[in-house]
C-alpha cells in the first residue's frame, strides 16, 4: 500500500530560496507549497481542510507584516494545527527558546543557498513523528476516557436498576409483613397470633434491609443503628406491640454489609420477641437493644428485666428462635452468650465490624 506523500508549507518571502526548497524537498518525497507571508500562510492552513492537508510547516523569522514568532503563535491558535519547524537566518539562540516556548516543534538556522535543506528534512521528518506520536497518545486517551465515561454510564445505570430492585422488593415484603399484622391481630388463638407475629418480624427485618438500600446513598452498606431504630418501630406497630411501650434502643453509628445486617435484624427480632413472650407473664416491661463497638468487634445485646432463666420451662417454647438465632449467629461467625449474673435475661453476641474469615459461632438458647 502506497504512503501518501506529505505536503509541507513553506512560508517565506524569499522566492528564491522558496524555490530551492522545493526542489530539495520534492526529491526527497515531499510537496511543496509557498506562502510568501505570514497571513498567506496562515490562510492556507485554515483552508488546508478543504483545499488538501498540510502535513507540517516552516516558518521563516523575518518577513514583512507578521513575522514568524507572530506567525507561531497564531498557528498554534488553530485547532489540529500541524507542526512547525522555525527556520530563521539569525544566530541569537533567544529565538530558538522563544519559538520552542510558543510550540515549535523544531528549529534550525538557514543559509542563502539552500545548504540547509537536509537539515530541514531531517527536522520535517522528526516533527512529523512526532505529531504521530502525540496523535496516537491523544486518540489513546480519548479512548480511555470514553472507556471511563462508558463504565461511569454503566455503572450509574447498575446502581439505578440494583435501587429499583430494592425498592421493589422491599415494598414487596413490607406488603406480605402488612399482611401478616393483619393476619394475626385477627387470630383468635395466641398460639397462632405469636406465630404470625414472629413471622412479620422476620419478614420485616429483611424489608427494611431493603427499605435502607433503597434510600441510602450507598448500595453496598447499611447503617445498622438506623435499621435497628426502624425494625423496632416496625415491632412496636405488630400485633404484640402493646407490651412493647417500652422497648427501647441504643446504638452506636455502624456501617454493615447488607447480607450481615439481615442476619442481626433476625436475631433481634427472634429476642425481642422471645422477651416478649416469656420475660413478663403478668404484662410489659422494659426491654433494651444495645449497640457499641469494641475495637474491630460489635457487641449487640438484647436485655430483660423478666423472669430470667425460668423461660427455659415454659411449654410454650418451640425451640425455633433458638434454631434461627443459631443459623444467624453462624452466619456472622458470632458468639453468643447468656449473662448468669443478670437477674432478668442478658443475651449478647460478639461478632467483627466487617465479615470474618468462616467459622463456626457459639450459640446460647432463645426460646
Amino acid at each position: 500500500m502506497n504512503q501518501r506523500t506529505p505536503t509541507l508549507l513553506y512560508i517565506d518571502d524569499d522566492g528564491a530560496l522558496a524555490r530551492l526548497v522545493d526542489r530539495g524537498l520534492t526529491r526527497r518525497g515531499y510537496k511543496v507549497i509557498h506562502a510568501a507571508s505570514g497571513e498567506e500562510g496562515l490562510d492556507r492552513i485554515r483552508r488546508a481542510e478543504t483545499d488538501g492537508c498540510i502535513d507540517v510547516v516552516a516558518l521563516d523569522q523575518y518577513m514583512p507584516g507578521l513575522d514568524g514568532l507572530e506567525t507561531l503563535e497564531q498557528i498554534m491558535a488553530i485547532p489540529d494545527a500541524p507542526p512547525v519547524v522555525f527556520v530563521t537566518a539569525s544566530q541569537d539562540s533567544s529565538i530558538a527558546v522563544t519559538a520552542l516556548k510558543a510550540g515549535a516543534a523544531d528549529y534550525l538556522v538557514k543559509d542563502v543557498k539552500g545548504d540547509f535543506i537536509p537539515l530541514l528534512h531531517v527536522a520535517a521528518e522528526g516533527a512529523l513523528r512526532q505529531a504521530a506520536l502525540q496523535k496516537a497518545r491523544d486518540e489513546a486517551e480519548a479512548e480511555v476516557h470514553a472507556s471511563r465515561d462508558r463504565y461511569a454510564a454503566l455503572a450509574a445505570e447498575r446502581e439505578l436498576l440494583l435501587r429499583e430492585v430494592n425498592h421493589r422488593v422491599g415494598n414487596s415484603l413490607q406488603i406480605i409483613a402488612s399482611l401478616l399484622h393483619l393476619q394475626a391481630s385477627s387470630a383468635g388463638q395466641e398460639e397462632v397470633k405469636a406465630a404470625l407475629t414472629n413471622a412479620m418480624g422476620r419478614v420485616a427485618a429483611v424489608a427494611q434491609v431493603h427499605r435502607r438500600l433503597y434510600t441510602s446513598q450507598d448500595l453496598k452498606s447499611v447503617m445498622l443503628n438506623q435499621y435497628l431504630d426502624a425494625l423496632l418501630e416496625d415491632l412496636r406497630r405488630s400485633a404484640e406491640g402493646n407490651r412493647m411501650s417500652r422497648l427501647t434502643v441504643k446504638a452506636e453509628a455502624v456501617e454493615i454489609d447488607p447480607d450481615r445486617a439481615v442476619a442481626v435484624g433476625i436475631i433481634v427480632n427472634e429476642l425481642v420477641m422471645n422477651a416478649v413472650k416469656y420475660a413478663y407473664p403478668d404484662g410489659a416491661g422494659p426491654i433494651h437493644v444495645e449497640l457499641t463497638s469494641q475495637g474491630d468487634d460489635l457487641l449487640l445485646s438484647i436485655t430483660d428485666d423478666g423472669v430470667g432463666d425460668n423461660v427455659k420451662a415454659d411449654p410454650r417454647s418451640t425451640g425455633m428462635g433458638q434454631r434461627i438465632v443459631a443459623a444467624m449467629a453462624s452466619k456472622l461467625d458470632a458468639s453468643v452468650e447468656r449473662d448468669p449474673a443478670h437477674s432478668g435475661t442478658r443475651i449478647t453476641l460478639r461478632f467483627r465490624g466487617v465479615p470474618a474469615a468462616p467459622g463456626k459461632a457459639n450459640s446460647a438458647a432463645a426460646g
